[in-house]
């Protein structure tokens, strides 16, 4: 993993949540992003879009990332925040990599903006945060596919409050060539009606910048999500709901389903 001059963090879910064939897997980002309405010129300066398989939410994620579509020159840093789901810890983590893989190729990592988030007291190194963790790795390939030469800011956020999560990406918000993309699925494992209810709820609350209104059973990604809501509000952005669909509508049964949205941030 290691050589003389860099460290690599390789995939770790290419041939489970999405192809691990380069060819294969451009065929399906290009497919979600084709089935796409066209967008208009405006530039979000932030996104959210879910993080589950490609064949679950995949689609849901191509509503926001085809707003690049011929603008791929517009954004030289993705500032990217998802929640753990491997490891428990306070805080938000860093990696010490130099690149992030995926089957479509190597991202560099902006070394001085993980130091300057760790200037921050909760924000630490935490290589293991990241080994395994797929909120992060499922954006990248729609990540390399919209955009042309970029570097990443990752950022795994484990138990924070949403004024952290505000104060790190006020550090890190940059100019209009900076994009901020929080990975987070809605709903987990209810009927499909009763997840319909609740998403729309949470739907709501992102489109009036409330966080306190949604919860740890609301948003997987809650966290980096009500961080951004609340940078949202100071800086009074709106933010538009895109597609708000889930498991049932796209590749699974009606009975467990997990919800997924997708949002631009103006």
């Amino acid at each position: 993993m290691k050589n003389s001059t860099s460290l690599t963090r390789p995939a770790a879910v290419a041939g489970m949540f999405y192809a691990a064939d380069p060819q294969q897997l451009s065929a399906e980002i290009s497919h979600f992003l084709r089935q796409q309405p066209a967008s208009d010129s405006t530039i979000p300066k932030a996104i959210i879009a879910p993080h589950a398989g490609y064949i679950y939410s995949g689609p849901i994620a191509a509503s926001a990332y085809h707003l690049f579509a011929g603008k791929a020159e517009k954004i030289k840093q993705v500032i990217l925040l998802g929640p753990s789901h491997r490891v428990a810890f306070r805080g938000v983590a860093t990696s010490r990599a130099d690149y992030f893989e995926t089957p479509l190729g190597k991202i560099k990592i902006n070394r001085s903006l993980c130091e300057l988030a760790e200037s921050l007291p909760f924000v630490n190194s935490s290589d293991a945060a990241h080994q395994d963790e797929h909120s992060l790795e499922v954006q990248l390939p729609f990540l390399q596919t919209v955009l042309n030469n970029f570097e990443l800011t990752p950022l795994v956020v484990g138990d924070c409050d949403a004024q952290d999560v505000a104060q790190l990406l006020a550090i890190l918000w940059g100019d209009e060539h900076t994009l901020v993309v929080i990975s987070s699925d809605l709903s987990h494992y209810h009927s499909y009606q009763s997840a319909i209810d609740l998403d729309t709820q949470t739907s709501h609350a992102i489109e009036h910048l409330q966080p306190e209104k949604i919860h740890y059973e609301d948003a997987c990604g809650r966290n980096p999500l009500n961080g951004l809501l609340t940078i949202a509000k100071q800086k009074n952005l709106h933010i538009k709901t895109l597609d708000l669909r889930n498991s049932g509508d796209t590749a699974g049964d009606k009975n467990k389903v997990v919800g997924y949205g997708a949002y631009a941030v103006y």
